[in-house]
């Protein structure tokens, strides 16, 4: 059963295919390597999907995208994540990077930047974390003062994934550190070769190969030119670059989770142990049917999520519970999975215990999944008000309802 076939247009459903064919295509030595460490960034991996013009699906044409919608992307996404969380997290990334030049830059930059990175001849990459904190973006201590045409841009950032590839990244700054917090940062598009400092400072437990580096900038020279958005309204751009960011995590999370339970299924079909395949037995096939209850109901909130941000309507709240939602059962169908394998699921004779390692990394990026929580919860509260007014008011249907001397607040 095809489930895709219900949620996709025709047209979707064929570059989903496509999306399928290049992923079956990616040898299996790249990916080792990665793991490895034997390769600081996937370059072959880069120019053999843009080659094949599907990323940035969702982009206008003109700039080398195909026009779709973010159902598309989403799907194409799955069948890329299937590879393992570095290589879907270099697909995304020109779908992150690019929604802010898209959304909020010059036609010039869309020429410079956005462009070149779809059409493959460009990398990209998001600088947002710095050494000091993840979520607490606000606080960003890179600083860049005017300087006549230009910005001097100070300051590090770190856990930049594809970092040791990128050609150019999108940096958040603070240029007014004097004013309130969500009032002094802006956003900027920066040549590494104007001076910015890329080096590898850790390991990672996981999502390794795909360039994961810190960077840093010491008197950088940037021109004004390239400033994305006004000055100081870089609030606005990291409340719309919230949605490409988690939503991807959300979709890579589905196509990495259906990928464990997929081998775990298998091996699950040809293992025997007290003269039946354990697939038979209760403990394994209820292990099963839970993963694939779990990553069906991720992927259907992912799509409602997309179809929200494809209609237009305010996002936040339902991509954060995808995100949210979405990577905590991928986490629970790679244990799962490991579990239905027993102790050869633990080495890398599998590649689940490397699923494993890069399922616990995409509860913790683009927003913490407590951060998720709190935003959801908070969002709520704020609607609760309005749609209590436009719905039934179940707490009169108690039967002792009327007791209002019961109903004690304080």
């Amino acid at each position: 059963m095809d489930i895709h076939s219900a949620l996709l247009t025709p047209e979707e459903l064929k570059i989903r295919d496509e999306v399928r064919e290049f992923a079956k295509t990616v040898p299996a030595q790249l990916l080792q390597k990665m793991d490895r460490e034997e390769i600081e960034f996937p370059y072959e991996f880069d120019r053999e999907v843009s080659k094949r013009n599907l990323i940035g699906l969702r982009f206008p044409k003109k700039y080398g995208g195909r026009g779709m919608k973010w159902t598309c992307e989403i799907a194409a996404l799955e069948e890329i994540a299937v590879l393992g969380t570095a290589l879907a997290c270099q697909y995304s990334l020109p779908s992150i990077v690019g929604e802010a030049i898209n959304v909020f830059g010059s036609e010039e930059q869309k020429q410079k930047f956005l462009k070149p990175t779809l059409e493959g001849k460009l990398i990209c990459a998001e600088a947002l974390t710095e050494p000091r904190g993840g979520s607490d973006f606000f606080g960003c201590t890179t600083k860049a003062r005017k300087d006549g045409n230009n910005y001097i841009l100070t300051g590090a950032k770190r856990f930049i994934v594809g970092g040791k590839g990128a050609d150019y990244f999108l940096v958040y700054v603070k240029t007014a550190p004097e004013a309130e917090p969500h009032k002094s940062i802006s956003v900027m598009l920066v040549e590494r070769d104007r001076g910015v400092k890329v080096e590898t400072v850790f390991g990672l437990l996981g999502a390794r190969g795909g360039g994961t580096a810190r960077i840093s900038f010491n008197e950088v020279k940037i021109p004004k030119e390239n400033l994305v958005g006004p000055e100081n309204g870089g609030a606005l751009i990291f409340d719309r670059m919230m949605i490409p960011e988690r939503l991807t995590s959300a979709a890579g999370s589905v196509g990495g989770a259906r990928a464990a339970i997929e081998v775990a299924a298998r091996y699950s079909m040809r293992r025997k142990a007290f003269g039946k395949v354990i697939r038979k037995f209760q403990a394994v096939s209820f292990k099963v049917a839970d993963s694939l209850a779990k990553i069906d109901a991720a992927r259907g909130l992912v799509y409602t999520a997309a179809r929200v941000v494809d209609s237009g309507m305010t996002a936040r709240r339902i991509v954060s519970e995808a995100k949210k939602f979405a990577t905590e059962a991928a986490w629970e169908v790679v244990n799962n999975a490991m579990q239905i394998m027993g102790g050869i699921g633990y080495t890398n004779v599998y590649p689940i215990e490397r699923a494993l390692r890069d399922a616990r990394l995409s509860m913790i990026w683009t927003g913490t999944n407590e951060i998720m929580s709190a935003l959801i919860q908070h969002e709520y509260y704020q609607e609760l008000e309005d749609d209590l007014k436009k719905v039934r008011d179940v707490e009169k249907d108690a039967v002792n309802a009327e007791l209002e001397l019961e109903k004690v607040y304080d």
